[in-house]
C-alpha cells in the first residue's frame, strides 16, 4: 500500500497503464459507434501513452528550475508527451486530463487521498475547458464521475480515494449508452471511457498492489500499432527518412539497433516482445543499408522511404502557409500541387506542429480533413501560438472540402479574410463516403451487417446497400437532389476497376449539367469519397 503517489508510482502507472491499453486495443477500437473499418480509439490511446512514457523515460533525478517535487516533475513530463503524442479527440482529451491532473498533483508536496481527489477535479475541469461543444456519455463523463467518486470518499487515505475513483468512472462507463442513442443503438458503452477505466484501474493496483476486483471485457489479441507517420525536414547529414514495421525478437532488434545506429540518426525503434512486432524509423544516407539491417533481423514490411529534400515547403512570399492532412498518397499529391505543406493521416499533435514550424511562415492555417483530427489541430494551433506562430484551424472534415479550401485561397486578401473565405468555401462542400460495414450494427438508417456497403453524409449513415457501385451512385444523386454545380470523386485504395467512370457516366446522364471532377487519391477504408458543391 501506497501512502502518497511518488515519481516511482507515476512511472509504474503509465507503464502499466499503456500495457493495459495495449491489451485491450482492438477491444476499445470495435467500441466505435458506426460500424464502419477506421475504429482507431484504442490505437489512438495506445499512440498517446506511448509518448507519454516516451517522455518519462527521460531522466528524473534532477529537478529542473522551478519544478518543486519530484512527482510534480513526472506528472508533467507525462502530460506533456501525451500532448506532442496525442492522436484523436481521445488521445487530446486524454492529455488534458494528464495535464490538469499533474498541475493539480504538482503542486502540493505530498499526493494524498485529498489531493489525488483535487488532481482529478482539475483533470476533468481541464478537459471540459478544452472541448468547444462537450458531449455527455462521453470520456468527459467518465472521467467527471471519477472525480465526484474521490471527492465523496473524503479521506487522506491515498488507495481509498484512488478506489473510489475507479469504481464510480466504471459505473459512469456503464451508464454511457443511456446517456448517447448512438451507444445504444450499437449496444457499446463509449471507447475513449473504457480506455479511462482501465487507466484508472491501473493507478489502484499502483497504490494498492492488487488488481481491482472487477468484471472486464475478455482481452482480444491488438493489432500491430501502424507505423510512425513522421514526416521531417531532415538534418544536413542525412537525406533519407525509413520507416517500417518489423517482425522480428527482441535479441535480433537490439542487433539491428546498434547497425542503423551507426548508419544515421533519430533512430526510434517502437515495440514490445508480446507481438513481436516493432515500429522502426531512422535517417540515413545509406537506404538499401537500412533495409537489409531489417532483412537480417526479421521480416520487414510496409516500407517507407522519404527524400527529405522533396519535403522542402515552397516558399512562403506573404509569410502564411497552409498544412493539410492527407489520407492517401494520392490526395497527398493533391495538396502538394496547391503549395500545401502534406501530414499523413491520422498525425499526432507534435506532428502537424512539427509542420507548422516547418512552412516557416508565420500565419498558417491548417486543414485537418477529419473530425478526430480537428482536436489535434487545434492542440498543435495552441502550441504553435507560445511559439509566435498564427495559426488558424478551418474545421474541414473530409479532403474533398479541403480541396474546395485550398481553391480559393487568395494570398492577396487578408489572412483573417482568407481563412474565412476557405471556411465558407469548405462549409458549402457537402461530403459523403462509402465503405464496406466491418460489423453488424444497428445505425440511423436501419440495420447493417457485415460486408454490407454504408454510404455516410456528413458523418452519418444514409444508405446501406449490397452492391457497391449503386449505392455509390445512389447517394451521389441524393445528395445532387439538394442542389449542386460541382461533383468531386476521390477514389480510395480498394476501389475497383471502373467504380468512378460508373459514377461519372451515371452524373452525366442523369445531371448533365453538373460538372464532375475525379480523382485516385488512395486513402485506405473508403472505396469511394464523394464532394458536391
Amino acid at each position: 500500500m501506497l501512502d502518497t503517489l511518488d515519481a516511482a508510482a507515476v512511472r509504474r502507472w503509465c507503464v502499466g497503464g499503456l500495457a493495459a491499453l495495449k491489451r485491450h486495443q482492438a477491444e476499445i477500437d470495435q467500441l466505435n459507434v458506426y460500424p464502419v473499418p477506421d475504429g482507431d480509439t484504442g490505437t489512438n490511446l495506445v499512440l498517446t501513452l506511448t509518448s507519454a512514457h516516451q517522455a518519462l523515460a527521460m531522466d528524473l533525478d534532477t529537478l529542473p528550475d522551478g519544478e518543486a517535487t519530484p512527482h510534480g516533475h513526472a506528472l508533467r513530463l507525462m502530460a506533456r508527451g501525451a500532448l506532442l503524442g496525442a492522436r484523436g479527440n481521445s488521445g487530446v482529451i486524454l492529455s488534458q486530463i494528464l495535464r490538469g491532473f499533474a498541475d493539480a498533483a504538482g503542486a502540493v508536496p505530498a499526493v494524498r487521498g485529498r489531493a489525488l481527489a483535487a488532481a482529478l477535479r482539475a483533470a476533468a475541469a481541464t478537459a471540459y475547458t478544452a472541448v468547444a461543444r462537450p458531449v455527455e456519455g462521453t470520456l468527459l463523463t467518465v472521467v467527471a464521475a471519477a472525480a465526484r467518486g474521490a471527492d465523496r470518499a473524503d479521506t487522506d487515505d491515498l488507495p481509498a480515494v484512488a478506489g473510489a475513483a475507479a469504481r464510480e468512472a466504471a459505473a459512469a462507463l456503464a451508464r454511457t449508452p443511456e446517456q448517447l442513442p448512438a451507444l445504444a443503438r450499437a449496444g457499446v458503452v463509449d471507447a475513449g471511457g473504457r480506455g479511462l477505466c482501465l487507466l484508472l484501474d491501473v493507478l489502484v493496483e499502483v497504490v494498492t498492489g492488487e488488481r481491482p476486483a472487477r468484471p472486464a471485457a475478455a482481452p482480444r489479441t491488438a493489432p500491430a500499432p501502424p507505423p510512425v507517420t513522421v514526416r521531417e525536414t531532415g538534418s544536413d547529414d542525412y537525406a533519407y527518412e525509413v520507416q517500417f514495421l518489423l517482425d522480428a525478437g527482441r535479441e535480433e532488434v537490439e542487433r539491428m539497433r546498434a547497425v542503423l545506429a551507426g548508419l544515421g540518426d533519430s533512430l526510434v525503434i517502437v515495440g514490445d516482445d508480446s507481438g513481436g512486432t516493432w515500429n522502426v524509423h531512422v535517417h540515413v544516407n545509406d537506404v538499401g543499408a537500412a533495409i537489409e539491417a531489417g532483412v537480417v533481423a526479421g521480416r520487414p514490411h510496409r516500407i517507407s522511404v522519404t527524400r527529405f529534400a522533396d519535403q522542402a515547403p515552397a516558399p512562403t512570399a506573404d509569410g502564411r502557409a497552409a498544412v493539410v492532412v492527407a489520407p492517401g498518397a494520392g490526395i497527398a499529391e493533391l495538396f502538394g500541387g496547391e503549395g500545401a505543406k502534406v501530414v499523413p493521416g491520422n498525425p499526432s499533435t507534435g506532428e502537424l506542429l512539427d509542420a507548422i514550424r516547418a512552412t516557416g511562415a508565420a500565419r498558417v492555417v491548417v486543414l485537418p480533413d477529419d473530425p478526430d483530427t480537428e482536436a489535434v489541430a487545434s492542440a498543435a494551433a495552441r502550441e504553435a501560438h507560445g511559439l509566435g506562430v498564427k495559426v488558424s484551424v478551418v474545421p474541414t472534415r473530409s479532403p474533398v472540402q479541403a480541396l474546395a479550401a485550398l481553391a480559393v485561397r487568395d494570398p492577396g486578401r487578408r489572412f483573417e479574410d482568407d481563412v474565412i473565405a476557405m471556411a465558407e468555401a469548405a462549409g458549402a462542400c457537402r461530403y459523403a463516403e462509402v465503405c464496406y460495414a466491418s460489423r453488424e450494427a444497428l445505425t440511423v438508417a436501419g440495420p447493417c451487417r457485415a460486408g454490407d456497403v454504408l454510404a455516410l453524409v456528413e458523418g452519418e449513415v444514409h444508405l446501406i446497400g449490397t452492391d457497391l457501385v449503386d449505392t455509390c451512385v445512389a447517394v451521389v444523386d441524393r445528395m445532387l437532389g439538394g442542389g449542386g454545380e460541382l461533383v468531386t470523386l476521390i477514389s480510395g485504395a480498394d476501389a475497383p476497376a471502373g467504380l468512378v467512370e460508373a459514377v461519372q457516366a451515371h452524373v452525366a446522364r442523369r445531371w448533365p449539367f453538373v460538372d464532375v471532377q475525379a480523382y485516385a487519391g488512395g486513402q485506405p477504408h473508403y472505396p469511394l469519397l464523394v464532394g458536391v458543391e
